[in-house]
């Protein structure tokens, strides 16, 4: 006996061991790193799958899938199950207290407050480090998406004058920025990594100007009260980043106070989403050299406390040097950068899908779809997101260039420009909020701007693929 007790089972199968359970560690340790049993095999299992997770066109390809499926399932035998579904009511009770919603709307003006939140830290960040931050780099894709959201929605306005149909002349303007950098990622091999990043530029302004949009002409009745209420909590959340609180619990718990102080002014509630990220803190508490100071000072004091052989569970120093080491890795990284990549992934992955699935069915009538595509709106929508956003990109970006106020980004030729104006075309996600904004109360026009939307969105998607593939060559083999 040597002072423990040994298990070791084994499962035998035809005389053959398949399975060995032992729970002695020491015996799965090698060059100090521990193998659970069964870890190497689903490690081979999970790595590729990882792989195309993190992958651009992901998210892009996802999204087209739910949105299949939603029109599927709104055109098929399970399409009064589908709209039961979306149009559940639940409720969320605390005393006397009641919040009661559709789960379209938990969906539409809550679950997209994660969206707008994320949205909100990739604007702050390309404004402070990104390509926003250098006005020479950013005169062109500011300049190009105030085009594409002018242009379209004078075109949806031309068209719509007057009626309960001009309140969509927002719809066209937006850009859907999962679908149509997965559309361009496809291309990688043959476009410059800079007209990735243009298009990035242009859709996160693209998306301020249709925040900006919502905010302001999109609410219809005010309640000053909750109002007020709503810009002291946005007043709360900046004392807590000027006064140096870097913890995420706090701004979280206060930006959904402000979701529902804003659900409740009239001003729609996912802004608090943009609210909550521009007061999230940009600045890391540590700078690289004292991190690199403090990381060598802990880990003298990690050799110091380790006792080979000795389980870190039963060490205590050990543990406290870990969990201080934890705690200076969080200090080098900005509060922005942290939660920018803890939320990119849910929000890709998740939130947008569900918002798909949720909006996208769209009941279809294939003997009357000629008809329906002279009907305003949806011609509207479709002209002002497919030719409004190409002559508005590239008709700016041109006279831009011509008059030596920008310069276009490096290894890029003004065809790839133009197929990148194209692209933007792709109004999905964006647009059909903002349709389901403007329609609310006319379910034909909604239905006519959603089907607009996705008609204009393949058109687009599939145009600008073929454009830039065109205009593009292949990027040329490194020996």
């Amino acid at each position: 006996m040597q002072g423990h007790l040994l298990i070791d089972i084994q499962l035998q199968l035809n005389g053959k061991q398949v399975m060995s359970l032992n729970n002695n560690p020491e015996q799965e340790v090698k060059n100090g790193i521990y193998h659970a049993p069964w870890e190497k095999s689903f490690e081979k299992i999970f790595t590729p799958f990882e792989e195309f997770i993190h992958r651009q066109t992901t998210s892009g390809l996802l999204l087209m899938g739910t949105a299949v499926l939603a029109l599927i399932l709104a055109n098929g035998p399970l399409q009064l199950a589908y709209e039961h579904l979306i149009h559940t009511l639940v409720s969320l009770n605390i005393g006397s207290w009641k919040l009661q919603m559709t789960l379209h709307h938990w969906i539409n003006d809550g679950l997209m407050a994660l969206f707008f939140f994320v949205v909100g830290l990739e604007l702050k960040r390309e404004i402070l480090v990104g390509e926003l931050a250098k006005l020479r780099n950013a005169a062109l894709p500011i300049g190009a998406a105030i085009g594409g959201m002018v242009v379209p929605a004078l075109i949806y306005f031309a068209i719509n004058p007057d009626g309960s149909a001009a309140r969509g002349w927002g719809i066209p303007m937006a850009t859907d920025i999962a679908f149509a950098i997965g559309a361009l990622a496809l291309l990688a091999g043959r476009v410059p990594k800079a007209l990735i990043t243009f298009l990035v530029a242009l859709a996160i302004v693209d998306d301020l100007g249709a925040v900006m949009v919502i905010a302001v002409f999109y609410t219809e009745t005010i309640a000053l009260i909750p109002l007020l209420f709503s810009l002291g909590l946005f007043g709360v959340l900046m004392m807590l980043n000027m006064s140096g609180i870097r913890k995420t619990a706090p701004y979280f718990v206060i930006a959904v106070f402000l979701w529902y102080a804003l659900m409740l002014s009239g001003v729609h509630a996912t802004l608090a989403g943009i609210l909550g990220a521009l007061s999230v803190p940009a600045v890391a508490k540590y700078n690289p050299e004292r991190f690199s100071d403090h990381v060598r000072e802990l880990m003298q004091r990690f050799d110091n406390s380790h006792q080979p052989g000795k389980s870190i569970m039963t060490n205590d120093k050990l543990r406290a040097v870990v969990q201080t080491l934890e705690n200076g890795v969080h200090s080098v990284e900005a509060p922005l950068q942290r939660l920018e990549h803890v939320w990119h992934m849910p929000v890709a992955y998740l939130v947008i899908p569900i918002f798909a699935l949720a909006n996208a069915g769209i009941p279809i009538d294939f003997s009357s779809l000629a008809t329906s595509l002279s009907h305003p709106v949806l011609f509207g929508v479709m002209l002002g997101l497919v030719l409004g956003k190409f002559i508005g990109i590239t008709g700016v970006s041109w006279l831009m260039l011509k008059l030596g106020l920008a310069e276009l980004p490096k290894d890029t030729r003004f065809t790839q420009i133009a197929g990148v104006s194209l692209l933007a075309g792709i109004g999905f996600t964006m647009s059909i909020f903002v349709a389901q904004l403007g329609f609310e109360e006319d379910p034909q026009s909604l239905l006519m701007a959603k089907t607009g939307i996705l008609l204009a969105s393949l058109i687009a998607g599939i145009g600008g693929f073929i454009w830039l593939y065109l205009v593009s060559k292949p990027a040329p083999e490194k020996a």
